[in-house]
């Protein structure tokens, strides 16, 4: 995959110590990933270098918004998201990216790109599911919702007679399993 310039850090000509660098991350950056889910994207990410003598320290902080859709409505809402993220980069024989949380880039090596990290690492702050909140208040007026209440079975209970204690016997002989501990 191509790199892009703007996440490539040079680290052979910065002292040691700490250093910061300010990224704003928006739908351009996933679709070169070709990650369609999001919508539209707005996320802040701010990344600290520890440069050290022998390794350097990588501290993502991010903190934005993403739309996406909701998986029970389909309906496209906000889903703020935050997280953090720490790797180190080591310098060695070759390059090797086996481990998540240690790069190690050969000898010769003068800059390192991060944008791969920085998409897994906010790629994976998505909950698992994605709920609009309307549902979970119950203030959500979509054309689906109301569709589903029409479509819904308009019977009380007391129209369903209970068939009394009338079980299959099978069932019996599994429930005395279960009462002879």
């Amino acid at each position: 995959m191509e790199e892009l310039r703007e996440f490539t850090i040079p680290f052979v000509g910065l002292k040691l110590g700490e250093h910061r660098f300010d990224f704003e991350i928006n739908k351009a950056f996933f679709e070169h990933f070709n990650y369609k889910e999001f919508n539209d994207v707005t996320i802040k990410l701010v990344v600290t270098l520890f440069k050290k003598p022998t390794l350097m320290e990588f501290d993502f902080t991010f903190n934005g918004s993403v739309n996406v859709y909701c998986d029970v409505t389909n309906e496209p809402y906000i889903q703020n998201l935050s997280g953090d993220y720490h790797f180190i980069v080591k310098i060695g024989e070759e390059f090797n990216d086996e481990n998540e949380d240690l790069l190690i880039l050969p000898h010769g090596q003068f800059e390192v790109n991060i944008q791969q990290y920085i998409y897994e690492s906010i790629v994976l702050s998505m909950p698992t599911r994605k709920i609009h909140p309307g549902i979970e208040d119950g203030t959500l007026e979509s054309d689906i919702i109301k569709k589903l209440e029409e479509l819904s079975p308009k019977g009380s209970d007391e129209n369903i007679k209970p068939k009394g204690d009338i079980t299959d016997p099978r069932w019996d002989i599994l429930k005395k399993l279960l009462t002879d501990k």
